[in-house]
């Protein structure tokens, strides 16, 4: 399909037309459920006639407030495919959040997944005057609102679709056929780390130049199989969910966050799209296993140490010395084929986006025989413009630009793009579109540079980049990033902008945390007991282990960055506190205000 017609017009017969392959899996029962394409069709055909049968009109805005679950794509397709722009909505967002993004949007309709989402809403319902209708996901967990207006089922709206399907049919077509590639499709709003948020304007041109482009750019095919957990409120995991309708590949939805894991067992996916942290995670629980005991430890370097390798001369793309095969099959069936079958054994790839990924940990794994690729991209782009592929890839550096991208890097070393998956702008903010424009290049933030290859290497954001009383410059996802790498840390706040040095805030992993406990003999508290957990963190061992891990990250560092002072906090960062986006990155200005009392004590 041309990259310059609208996306979503297309897909339907490419739906049909795929028959009794499997579009969507997921548990229903504790029980895989599988949904063939040409059944996902008719699903989305009736959910389009129902918002027909609703009165919406092409260019109308309606809000999704869930997780990601399989009725989000039925929505989110069967609105796009007629015009109608969806404004998805974290399902993390507090009442006041939420109610901004509701009355900048403009949204006339809200689907929201349960009772307790509804519950967020109705704490604002009274300054959301625009909201006509609010359908709720999980329908049974619902109560009937005592205030406000009632909440109808999706079942019940998705049953009236079925029922309205011939009589709309044709009004659809219609709609199909009139929109043009420069129609808004979504607005999706930051998740705000220095801010207000901005509802970044998509249009379907910015939809259908990622989706035609990035998935084949990365070798993606209609048979790969793709465990989604993702939100889909966040670009990256929505640009998962439409690659799957252009490329026809099948989306299994994870259960939820803490059973990836088993889920990854049960779907064996071929790829995978996650934030560094899921990686971060495994790496940490791997070395975690391994240290408990001396034999596997010793075990476990020599295996690596002959992935590694093996990985070298994968990359340089030389053939494996044959002398060298015998131990390679020793090392891969005693340890490195366990760590892909953590993955579920079949991974082809997996790309890791909206954090920087510590090339350590994608090393780690390319000796193991799990490929991470790095991609580089923002809300405002649509997710990925520049990305490694299975064939072309260099740990350290996020890749080759995709398609028609252009990269330029500014004087002070910020990056700058030019490309039809470039924002047209912010929706009701034509100050904020104009600030982040120069000349035609859209200013990322990110300090960056290219290699001589052509990839582009991430240095920091620009806004994020700390300057001491000293006068020098700090990054410091880089000091996070290393920090990190001790099982035991699970967030890293680097502070010092405007003071005498750098310092650090710091939370601890609780299941880490506990297994440290028991291996030496300490008090372990139940997962539950946060005060105990918070008494074990000042446990004089555990802190003597944090501070090994700040030196062994000073003596990486130049003298100006290393971190002079650190304060271990008694809980962990979290979206539903406040320190975390939804993606897990780490809204610094919102942890420099409400650690203000304990940055200060640092310095005193």
């Amino acid at each position: 399909m041309n990259d310059k017609q609208p996306f979503f017009p297309n897909w339907v017969e490419q739906m049909s037309a795929r028959g009794n392959l499997p579009a969507i899996k997921f548990k229903q029962n504790r029980e895989w459920r599988e949904v063939a394409w040409a059944e996902y069709a008719l699903w989305v055909e009736e959910m389009a006639a129902a918002l027909i049968g609703l009165g919406l009109k092409p260019g109308d805005k309606i809000a999704i407030f869930a997780s990601s679950r399989y009725e989000w794509p039925l929505i989110d397709t069967a609105a796009l495919s007629q015009g109608v722009v969806v404004v998805p909505i974290y399902h993390t967002m507090t009442a006041e959040e939420l109610r901004y993004i509701l009355t900048d949007s403009g949204a006339r309709m809200l689907f929201a997944e349960n009772a307790a989402l509804l519950k967020i809403f109705r704490e604002c319902e009274a300054d959301c005057g625009a909201i006509e209708k609010i359908f709720v996901m999980d329908a049974a967990k619902a109560s009937p609102a005592a205030t406000g207006k009632p909440a109808v089922a999706l079942t019940e709206l998705r049953q009236t679709g079925s029922a309205g399907r011939a009589e709309h049919a044709p009004e659809w077509r219609r709609r199909r056929d009139t929109l043009k590639i420069t129609d808004p499709a979504t607005i999706i709003y930051t998740s705000g780390t220095t801010g207000q948020p901005k509802g970044v304007l998509l249009t379907h041109l910015q939809v259908a130049s990622e989706v035609n482009e990035a998935f084949p750019f990365c070798g993606v095919t209609h048979h790969d199989v793709s465990l989604t957990f993702l939100p889909y409120s966040h670009v990256f995991g929505r640009i998962e969910l439409w690659g799957s309708l252009a490329i026809g590949f099948t989306l299994a939805f994870a259960e939820s966050i803490e059973k990836i894991r088993a889920n990854l067992g049960e779907v064996k996916p071929t790829i995978m799209m996650a934030v560094p942290r899921i990686f971060e995670k495994i790496y940490l629980a791997i070395q975690a296993q391994i240290e408990t005991n001396p034999l596997r430890k010793r075990l476990f370097a020599w295996a690596l140490d002959i992935g590694r390798t093996i990985g070298q001369l994968k990359i340089a793309r030389r053939p494996v010395p044959l002398r060298m095969i015998p131990s390679f099959e020793i090392a891969d069936r005693l340890v490195l084929m366990k760590v892909r079958e953590a993955f579920g054994g079949r991974l082809r790839f997996a790309v890791s986006g909206g954090a920087p990924l510590n090339p350590e940990i994608a090393e780690f794994f390319h000796a193991c025989g799990v490929l991470v690729l790095e991609g580089y991209g923002l809300t405002e782009t649509t997710a990925a413009v520049c990305v490694n592929t299975p064939f072309d890839y260099a740990f350290g550096t996020v890749g080759k630009p995709i398609g028609e991208v252009q990269v330029r890097i500014a004087e002070d070393g910020e990056i700058l793009l030019k490309s039809d998956k470039v924002t047209t702008g912010y929706y009701n903010n034509p100050e904020a579109t104009r600030e982040a424009f120069d000349d035609g290049w859209y200013k990322t933030g990110d300090i960056g540079e290219l290699t001589p290859a052509g990839q582009l290497k991430i240095t920091d954001r620009k806004k994020d980049l700390i300057k001491t009383a000293g006068g020098k410059y700090v990054a410091p996802q880089k000091l996070e990033g290393l920090l990190k790498m001790n099982g035991l840390l699970s967030q890293v706040h680097i502070h010092g902008d405007q003071r005498k040095y750098i310092s650090a805030l710091i939370t601890l992993d609780a299941a880490n945390l506990r297994q440290f406990a028991k291996d030496r003999g300490l008090p372990v508290p139940d997962p539950s007991d946060k005060e105990g957990l918070a008494k074990l963190s000042r446990n004089p061992t555990v802190q003597d282990n944090v501070r090994k891990a700040v030196a062994e990250t000073n003596s990486q560092l130049a003298s100006f960055e290393t971190i002079k002072r650190f304060l271990i906090l008694p809980q962990d960062f979290s979206i539903e506190t406040g320190e975390l986006t939804p993606s897990l990155k780490i809204r610094r200005r919102f942890v420099d205000q409400k650690y203000k009392k304990e940055l200060d004590s640092l310095y005193s």
